[in-house]
């Protein structure tokens, strides 16, 4: 990552402390459930026990994840941590639209290729072809970046600057 960052998107404190609080305290009003007066079936504690752990763990990968802050660069979308999210010469396109199937305040990515599947809770996800940024991003902040990518890859592809393709 050595190339200067054009823009970056930061999770909201705010929209990063509410999504963990409410995650981890539906998992211990689960598990307060199980305590408190346990289901007579196997099967129902089975299934709050697994629920409630799974939603205990899910708060603090998503509070380790939206530690970080997605960075956009010529040469792509990149985590904090240094994880290329996607090399810009794999995105396609950007779709932010109404219908979009988006993160919160976030956005859409069509990739070339899929890169295989991953997944920073609350900051992006990959599956297949789809990348998905947003989450408890800030909606401006991802409005900006959606923006700017729009804008790199017109520059990319020669439809900045007055060039015509035809000519």
């Amino acid at each position: 990552m050595d190339q200067p960052v054009i823009c970056t998107l930061s999770p909201s404190p705010v929209r990063r402390v509410t999504a963990t609080v409410t995650l981890a305290g539906v998992a211990l009003l689960l598990l307060w459930v199980v305590l408190a007066t346990p289901p007579q079936h196997p099967g129902w504690l089975l299934f709050l026990l697994g629920t409630g752990a799974g939603m205990l763990w899910l708060s603090v990968r998503l509070w380790q994840a939206t530690d970080r802050r997605i960075i956009l660069t010529r040469a792509g979308l990149f985590d904090s941590n240094g994880t290329c999210i996607a090399p810009l010469e794999q995105i396609v396109e950007v779709d932010r639209g109404v219908f979009a199937f988006k993160p919160s305040g976030g956005f859409v990515l069509r990739l070339t290729h899929a890169p295989g599947r991953a997944w920073a809770p609350g900051l992006w996800w990959r599956l297949g072809r789809k990348l998905g940024v947003g989450g408890v991003t800030g909606n401006a902040q991802g409005r900006a970046m959606a923006e700017m990518i729009a804008i790199v890859l017109s520059d990319r592809d020669g439809r900045l600057h007055g060039s015509d393709p035809d000519a």
